[in-house]
C-alpha cells in the first residue's frame, strides 16, 4: 500500500512484518475471522448468501432499487457457488467410478 507520508509507510511495513513473523498472513488492515465464519464449501457460501438476501430484504433504510441491485449481485454469486458445488459433486462421482474400476490385465484402463 503506497503512502505519501514515509512515516506511515514505515509504520505499515513494520506492522506487516510483525504479522508475518507471528504467522498471520493478512495485511494489517484486515480482520481475522473465527473458524466458524470461514467458508469452506459451496454450501457454506449458499447458506451465507441466503442469510444476506434475507437481511437485504428486511433492511428498512434501503430503497427498492438498492435492494434489487444488491440481491441481483448476490444471486450472481449464488449461481457461481451452485456451479462450483455441482462441479465438485461431479468430480467426486467420477473419482468414485474410477476407484471402483478394476485395472485390466495389460495395464490399460
Amino acid at each position: 500500500m503506497p503512502y505519501k507520508d514515509p512515516n506511515k509507510a514505515r509504520d505499515y511495513h513494520r506492522e506487516y512484518k510483525r504479522m508475518q513473523r507471528t504467522g498471520s498472513c493478512q495485511t494489517p488492515g484486515q480482520t481475522r475471522l473465527p473458524a466458524e465464519f470461514r467458508l469452506r464449501t459451496a454450501a457454506d457460501v449458499l447458506a451465507l448468501l441466503d442469510e444476506q438476501v434475507d437481511a437485504v430484504r428486511n433492511e428498512q433504510d434501503a430503497s427498492t432499487l438498492e435492494k434489487a441491485r444488491c440481491i441481483g449481485y448476490l444471486a450472481g454469486v449464488a449461481l457461481k457457488a451452485i456451479e462450483a458445488g455441482d462441479m465438485a459433486a461431479r468430480v467426486e462421482a467420477i473419482e468414485g467410478v474410477l476407484k471402483q474400476r478394476k485395472p485390466s490385465r495389460n495395464g490399460h484402463g
